[in-house]
C-alpha cells in the first residue's frame, strides 16, 4: 500500500476543506479576542513541541531537514510570539510572509512519507492553518495591514533568503526550496527550471501580497 502524500489525494482536500470551513470561526471569537488568541497560540506551541518531539523520539530529526527555516514553519514561531504578545509589528509582517507562505504550504505540502493519518500530517495542517486564523483574528479585531508594511516584508524575506542560502550551503540543506524543487510534485513545477523558478517565485511572493493588502487599500 503507498502510504507516501499525494498532493490533492482525498486525505489532503479533507484537510483542506477543514482548514476553509474553520477559518470563518475567528469572526465568531473576535468578541472574545484574547481569550482566542491565547488558544491560538497555545494550540500552535503544542502542535511546534509534538511534531519536534516525535521526530526527536523517531530519530528522524536532522540539521538538513528539520530546523524551522522554511518561511513557513518560521511563520509559526513569530505567530506563537504574536499570539502571546499582541504585537502590532509581527502582524504586519505575518499578514503578508505568514499566510502566503502558509496558504502555499497547505495547498503544496511537501510531506513525504507522513500523509494520513500519520502524527506530522496533523500537526502540519493544524499549525499552518493556525497561522492563518491567528492572522485573520487579529485583522477580524481591527488591525490593518500597512502598504508601507507590504515592501518592508518583501524586503526583509528577500534578506531572510539570502541568509538561509548560506545555511544550505554549510548544511547541504534545501530550506525555502532555494537549492532545488521539492520531491514529490510541487506548484513550484509550474514555475520553470532552477534557478529560473526563484524569479518566478518572487513574482508569485509579490502578487500575493498585493492581493493580500487589496482588502484594505481604502482604510
Amino acid at each position: 500500500m503507498d502510504k507516501a502524500f499525494h498532493i490533492f489525494s482525498e486525505s489532503h482536500i479533507l484537510a483542506l476543506f477543514v482548514t476553509f470551513i474553520a477559518m470563518p470561526l475567528v469572526f465568531i471569537l473576535r468578541t472574545r479576542f484574547t481569550a482566542a488568541r491565547y488558544v491560538i497560540g497555545f494550540v500552535l506551541l503544542s502542535s511546534e513541541v509534538l511534531e519536534q518531539l516525535w521526530k526527536l523520539s523517531a530519530g528522524r530529526w536532522s540539521l538538513s531537514a528539520d530546523l524551522p527555516l522554511h518561511l513557513s514553519d518560521l511563520a509559526v514561531l513569530i505567530a506563537i510570539i504574536m499570539t502571546f504578545t499582541n504585537n502590532r509589528a509581527l502582524f504586519q509582517f505575518l499578514w503578508y510572509a505568514g499566510i502566503a507562505s502558509s496558504f502555499q504550504a497547505i495547498i503544496s505540502p511537501d510531506l513525504g512519507p507522513c500523509t494520513f493519518p500519520h502524527p506530522i500530517f496533523f500537526t502540519f495542517f493544524v499549525s499552518h492553518a493556525g497561522v492563518i486564523m491567528a492572522c485573520l483574528l487579529f485583522a477580524a479585531k481591527g488591525f490593518r495591514p500597512s502598504l508601507r508594511s507590504l515592501w518592508i516584508t518583501a524586503l526583509l524575506v528577500n534578506l531572510y533568503a539570502a541568509a538561509v542560502y548560506w545555511v544550505n550551503h554549510l548544511l547541504n540543506s534545501n530550506y525555502l526550496y532555494i537549492m532545488k524543487k521539492p520531491e514529490g510534485g510541487s506548484l513550484l513545477e509550474v514555475l520553470g527550471p532552477w534557478p529560473w523558478y526563484l524569479l518566478s517565485m518572487e513574482g508569485v511572493m509579490l502578487v500575493s501580497f498585493f492581493l493580500l493588502y487589496l482588502p484594505f487599500r481604502s482604510d
